[in-house]
């Protein structure tokens, strides 16, 4: 069996019963064992409940008459920021308990009811408060195309994961460009979906976060979305229900759009010109396909809402944590002091301002163009151990790295729309670079359908880590 099939292929061969679900459950297990030492992409593992789980499907899947779950049999790790029942929930840190969670989040029980075998947990930085997975607990997770590389964070676990083909899949998070940015460090797609399409017990900084996955293909991303978007009938809102499910919107006829192009970080930082060439490739290949490539200057994105959201936002949410202790790593310790020492009416007021700025920003969808194409990131792939060390000696949240690759990801997180970082491209030491399409309010089905005209013409499901064979 090949570890660098998709999901879906998967699904169907279990299906078809070409591979078999323990066959499929242990190649995985191996390849972990074999190479998630150097990784380090797992903080925990559960193999005999993920064989014992893979034994019961294979042999309900013997006696079954009727339709299966469509992913029935396929492996996922959780991001270790999810609850799972009877697994701890360390939030990538020592500053919280290991005891035992008694109930699955939502997300977790659209995976199961998928019919997906969760497979141990991945890691993630404390709190998923950091562009890249490292922590004092489990250490870093390195990138499987250069060991001495990052992943991006904080689904880094879950990237290095599927990347390396340790998974045909991974669960993950997206609160300022989490599924996205390790995206586009590891080659992979990562689909941000809209604000209230996957449900959450808790809408997490001003429902700025949704839960989500890391896949190899579109049609992956398409078909989980289909399942995590379950309706929530105890939920306060939901996303518009889509026309068709996302995995046939796949195959509809895409009509021009106008595509607006933005390669300047709205913050001002610099942009590595590998991920403007990504970006400006990208807009060349979607011209050739019929749309209208319309220029954009970078002042349409707040950088005003961006801060309110980085600082007010996401300083006050981590008080909302389980925290068993003080934080251990010190740029955490520092924004959470930013949330202690404001006062809830400037944190009232920060909102509100917030919110009118998204309004803003969310008319150019309306008005100006169908679509934005940007690079996912303003740098190259950092090193390992860079962009933590800058975010701990500069506490006040002004660190360079920090910024470039958070430029183009945030706002989506602030506006609720969906975004998708595609692996377009590679820099000049062979390491994946991502452009992100940025789709109009609950407008995924557009960008699903253009990311599949690009998969069909790169075809970078092809390209897997040569280390990892």
């Amino acid at each position: 069996m090949n570890p660098f099939v998709s999901a879906t292929e998967l699904a169907a061969l279990i299906r078809d019963g070409a591979v078999g679900v323990v066959e499929a459950a242990r190649l995985y297990l191996d390849r972990i064992d074999r190479y998630d030492r150097e990784l380090n992409a797992f903080v925990r593992r559960d193999d005999d409940e993920v064989l014992r789980q893979a034994q019961q499907i294979e042999r309900d899947l013997r006696e079954v008459r009727g339709p299966v779950p469509p992913f029935a049999g396929v492996p996922m790790p959780i991001k270790d920021v999810v609850n799972v029942a009877g697994q701890p929930n360390t939030f990538g840190s020592s500053s919280f308990s290991d005891v035992e969670q008694l109930e699955d989040d939502l997300l977790v029980e659209r995976i199961r009811a998928a019919g997906f075998i969760p497979m141990g947990r991945t890691n993630t930085p404390e709190a998923a408060m950091t562009q890249v997975t490292e922590n004092s607990r489990y250490g870093p997770t390195r990138n499987p195309w250069d060991l001495a590389r990052t992943p991006g964070g904080s689904s880094g676990g879950a990237a290095a994961a599927v990347a390396a083909g340790l998974a045909p899949i991974a669960s993950g998070g997206d609160g300022a460009g989490s599924i996205r940015m390790p995206a586009s460090c590891t080659g992979l797609v990562g689909l941000k979906a809209s604000r209230a399409r996957v449900p959450s017990k808790v809408l997490l900084w001003e429902h700025g976060a949704v839960g989500g996955a890391l896949t190899r293909t579109v049609r992956d991303a398409a078909g989980v979305l289909d399942v995590l978007s379950a309706p929530d009938p105890l939920g306060w809102y939901r996303a518009p229900a889509a026309e068709r499910t996302f995995v046939d919107e796949l195959d509809q006829h895409q009509r021009p759009l106008r595509i607006g192009l933005l390669t300047d970080a709205p913050t001002g930082v610099p942009v590595d010109p590998a991920c403007t060439a990504a970006a400006e490739k990208t807009a060349h290949l979607l011209e050739a396909l019929g749309h209208h490539i319309v220029p954009v200057a970078p002042g349409i994105i707040s950088t005003r809402a961006i801060r309110l959201y980085l600082f007010s936002v996401l300083g006050a949410g981590l008080h909302a944590l389980p925290w068993a202790e003080e934080p251990t790593e010190p740029y955490v310790a520092a924004r959470m002091e930013i949330g202690r020492s404001q006062r809830s009416g400037d944190y009232v007021r920060d909102v509100f301002e917030m919110h009118l700025e998204s309004r803003r920003m969310v008319a150019h969808w309306v008005h100006d163009f169908d679509v934005l194409l940007t690079p996912t990131l303003a740098t190259r792939v950092p090193e390992v151990g860079a962009v933590l060390a800058d975010a701990n000696r500069l506490l006040d949240g002004s660190s360079e790295l920090e910024a470039r690759m958070l430029a183009f990801c945030a706002f989506v997180n602030i506006t609720g729309l969906p975004a998708i970082s595609l692996p377009v491209a590679e820099d000049s030491d062979g390491l994946p670079v991502g452009a992100q399409l940025v789709g109009g309010p609950f407008d995924e089905a557009s960008l699903l359908r253009l990311a599949s005209s690009l998969e069909h013409t790169l075809e970078w499901h092809l390209r897997n880590p040569p280390r990892f064979p």
